[in-house]
């Protein structure tokens, strides 16, 4: 386990260098000027090349990018255009809003999807079967933002029953059962099309495994149905449900740009918009080596969790 967890860790170096290089040559490419973004009225244009030069944009882009490694093997993820402030601490404030809004929204997807493609695949054919592929397929087609838009009409304009946005009240105490409330309208939006594409993947699995021999001798022996499914199949079934999963979580951090925008939640989404209209490339490295190292961890997180799904694997 040891060295596959070395091996593991000694391949994600290559892959965030690669990342780091493409986004911020992307990045120089894309139109705009991150000093037109901090030209206030009445400024020269001396002003403007003293702005450039301040902010390193007057140098070509791999010396730029070079200096920019160089402060990241520091420690330093550098500073921000348009704030002056700290990028560490300008996206550290954001991680924890939206690793609760990611990892809510992934909880929310299992918790759905498991059971219901569980008895969507024992009962195929039928009208329940019908039902749940309509539903998931229709959670996989509508847009984060319509969804969104349809839950604050519906549940937050409407019956009343969930705020608008943000993570606590106004003037609120701001305790556990006000931040809850203000997490299940966005967590659950996030999940439905998560959930859907997960129950669409267990269905197919679990029909695979039913129609092994050992689940027919297990019903041949007359186990009850539910042990059957329990015992026998889900487990099996569960094995590259679990390869989804390392997949899944780059799905939703994508997912809660659009979602954290809509219902003004603070976290690395929103900040992102921010950074894009301001041409805040540094902001954005950060963002993207912050996303990338969860991205990798995640999928180490998947590969680990094989050997506990199916003991027969192991990592040597």
């Amino acid at each position: 386990m040891q060295r596959y967890l070395a091996r593991r860790l000694l391949i994600t170096i290559p892959i965030l260098f690669g990342i780091t290089v493409m986004s911020y040559l992307i990045m120089s490419l894309t139109p705009g000027d991150p000093v037109r973004m901090l030209i206030s009225p009445g400024m020269s244009a001396a002003d403007v090349e003293i702005q450039r030069k301040a902010l390193g944009l007057d140098q070509p882009v791999y010396i730029r990018y070079v200096k920019w490694l160089n402060e990241l093997l520091h420690g330093n993820l550098g500073y921000s255009f348009n704030t002056g402030a700290p990028v560490a601490r300008r996206v550290g404030e954001r991680v924890l809003p939206t690793l609760k809004l990611t990892l809510t929204a992934l909880f929310l997807s299992y918790l759905i999807a498991i059971p219901v493609g569980v008895l969507v695949a024992s009962r195929r054919y039928t009208w329940f079967d019908y039902v749940a592929t309509f539903s998931a397929f229709l959670g996989i087609s509508l847009p984060t933002f319509f969804l969104g838009l349809a839950g604050i009409y519906i549940f937050a304009l409407r019956l009343r029953w969930l705020p608008v946005g943000g993570t606590m009240t106004l003037g609120g105490d701001g305790g556990f059962v006000d931040g809850l409330l203000h997490l299940i309208l966005p967590a659950s939006v996030l999940a439905v099309a998560g959930a859907g594409a997960l129950t669409r993947y267990v269905r197919s699995s679990m029909l695979e495994v039913l129609g092994q021999d050992y689940v027919r001798t297990a019903r041949a022996k007359g186990l009850v149905e539910a042990i059957v499914l329990r015992k026998h199949a889900l487990r099996n079934a569960l094995i590259p449900v679990v390869t989804l999963a390392g997949l899944q979580l780059p799905a939703v951090l994508a997912g809660a740009v659009i979602t954290e925008q809509v219902f003004e939640w603070p976290g690395m989404g929103r900040l992102t918009i921010e950074a894009i209209n301001q041409r805040d490339y540094p902001v954005l490295m950060g963002i993207t080596l912050i996303t990338a190292l969860l991205v990798l961890a995640g999928n180490l997180l998947a590969d680990l969790t094989y050997s506990i799904v199916d003991p027969r694997i192991r990592y040597e």
